[in-house]
């Protein structure tokens, strides 16, 4: 019992050496951090072309936070970093057309950590409650006006918890003097709402601006088209992805995803409706002639009813040529009573009418052909020919599917700059959503695409960075699993095994104060005896009982001293070699 106590004590220590070797690693790796701010490839070759001339491997890479700063010029840029709301205003307007008790922006927003992050002091906006209006803005640090540089707008989004139904995108809000962010609320003019979106199983990626019509002044939504790409994976893997809109005042567009292209096109061919409306539209006052001719064929004016078409001719009739089966039952009805059933108790012919018993298939039918009164069957009648019709013709006067006549589209104007939209000011938040803890960070607006990458290498890459790190140093410790192992699952068994073995066996001594025969001792004496060459156990057999016990005691006393001398390896041996062989000894 000793031995295997010792055991479990000793796996239990080396487990406990191997966790402590494992945080000691994380300490020391804490001396030899590599920042990864473009890539995390760079930090691994810089350790590596710096590594001594040896076997040993390389220090696993770690990431440290550092909070991006933007390297051009911005008219916002937002980390949250600073751990307050400072220069976002909280929304106090109410919804209208709403019910008072959901119609609050009542929503709350914080800033705090991600969730599992894997950079400690990485902060972002995290949208806390679920189906409430929530509702966020902040000004920019100047208004954007669209003239001849690009609009590039960028922000990072994490559905920690999934998300069943609700929005993650922005507002771009529109500079008009109206514009008061504390009553921010879902009609306040935007010029760009830019993200993704989901329900149910539609998952959206909106991009959606707003157009004014140089004739009305009014204003119009067009909606990019949909993209081809599968975006079910961004709303589900709870990882953090990088939303990026790239506007050119050449009217093309682009919509990234973690810096890949998934939708693209151009204002003026790939939004819905068309920002330009048609030169021509039909006329409304248009009617079609009453002589307008739209068949195609007509029935032919000669045709004549051939003289022995017979319309009144059944489509189908009696097979005079069918034969009553043999062994048909004429006699024999298909339902009978059940023979079996009974009246219930509480039936009340007062109430429920005379009782009947419920039908069931008759019983002699089963082996015949058919019971009942035997009918011929019907099949269909070859002089059948139906509703006689005159065969259709070519119509010569024909003119075609009428359609109104073209005149000029009153309304039509022709926009051939839609980039250059109305200014905006600042960006906002407004937003329903079923799932909470939606995660926001890093929101960037310029008009550099480097200016931005170097933004997105700061903030998302480092995010990307830090889960790649991650993995890499899982993959080169996979060998803490088995220690992780042997630490808890081998001892758990071990002491369910030693507490559960089964009953104790009594010793040799305990059988020897009583009459009670002992099992397979005295044959386990006896090969014990043989394994040693010696007889005396076969010549003691032949004596007395009293002489054979006194025996028998004084020669365990002997193995026992003999037990004590031998090797715990030898001992194992020789109970290995022979198990049967083994006397009940005391731990």
């Amino acid at each position: 019992m000793e031995l295997k106590w010792l055991l479990y004590v000793t796996l239990l220590a080396l487990g406990t050496l191997a966790v402590h070797a494992d945080e000691m690693d994380d300490d020391n790796d804490g001396d030899d951090v590599v920042d990864i701010e473009d890539d995390l490839d760079d930090g691994i070759e810089e350790g590596e072309e710096s590594k001594p001339e040896t076997s040993i491997p390389p220090p696993t890479p770690k990431v440290t936070y550092r909070a991006p700063v933007p390297t051009g010029e911005v008219y916002f840029a937002e980390s949250f970093d600073k751990g307050t709301l400072d220069g976002w205003i909280l929304s106090r307007a109410k919804k209208d057309d709403t019910d008072d008790e959901i119609a609050k922006y009542d929503g709350k927003w914080e800033v705090q950590d991600m969730k599992d992050t894997k950079l400690p002091g990485d902060k972002g906006l995290v949208l806390v409650t679920r189906a409430k209006h929530h509702a966020i803005s902040s000004k920019l640090s100047k208004p954007f006006v669209f003239d001849t540089k690009p609009l590039i707008i960028q922000y990072e989004v994490n559905f920690q918890n999934g998300i069943e139904c609700g929005g993650a995108y922005v507002k771009l809000l529109s500079k008009t003097p109206e514009l008061n962010l504390d009553q921010f609320h879902d009609k306040t003019p935007y010029t760009i709402m830019f993200g993704p979106d989901k329900c149910g199983e539609d998952y959206k990626l909106h991009f959606i601006f707003r157009h004014k019509n140089p004739k009305t002044g009014k204003y119009e939504e067009k909606h990019a088209k949909r993209p081809d790409a599968d975006l079910k994976t961004y709303f589900t893997d709870k990882k953090t992805h990088l939303y990026t809109l790239v506007l050119n005042p050449d009217n093309s567009f682009e919509i990234l995803v973690d810096q890949t292209v998934v939708n693209s096109g151009n204002l003026l061919n790939d939004m819905s409706p068309p920002v330009n409306p048609p030169r021509e539209i039909e006329d409304p006052n248009d009617q079609k002639p009453e002589d307008w001719d739209e068949r195609p064929k007509i029935p032919d004016p000669d045709a004549v009813k051939p003289d022995d078409w017979d319309e009144d001719a059944p489509a189908k009739i009696t097979d005079e040529n069918a034969v009553k089966p043999e062994g048909w039952l004429d006699d024999e009805p298909e339902y009978v009573a059940d023979p079996d059933a009974e009246k219930p108790e509480d039936w009340d012919e007062d109430m429920d009418g005379e009782w009947e018993a419920p039908q069931i298939a008759n019983p002699k039918c089963e082996t015949a052909p058919g019971c009942g009164t035997w009918q011929r069957p019907m099949i269909d009648n070859p002089n059948y020919k139906g509703k006689w019709k005159p065969p259709m013709i070519d119509n010569v006067n024909y003119q075609g599917i009428w359609k109104p006549r073209k005149i000029p589209n009153p309304d039509f104007f022709e926009d051939l700059e839609p980039f250059k939209m109305t200014p905006f000011s600042a960006v906002g938040l407004e937003l329903w959503s079923m799932t909470s803890d939606i995660f926001f960070d890093n929101f960037i607006i310029c008009t550099e695409r480097a200016v931005a990458d170097d933004w997105a290498s700061d903030g998302w890459g480092l995010k990307k960075a830090a889960d790649g790190a991650a993995e890499v140093r899982n993959r080169e410790r996979p060998w803490l699993w088995v220690v992780y192992i042997l630490t808890v699952a081998l001892p758990v068994f071990l002491v369910v095994l030693f507490c559960c073995s089964g009953k104790k066996q009594p010793s040799a001594a305990e059988y020897k104060k009583t009459d009670a025969p002992q099992p397979d001792v005295m044959d386990e004496e006896k090969e014990e005896e043989k394994d040693k060459g010696g007889k005396e156990e076969e010549e003691e057999e032949e004596e007395a009982n009293e002489e054979k016990l006194g025996s028998a005691s004084q020669e365990e006393e002997e193995e026992e001293e003999e037990d004590d001398r031998k090797p715990a390896s030898e001992e194992e041996e020789t109970v290995n070699r022979s198990p049967r062989n083994r006397k009940p000894r005391k731990d």
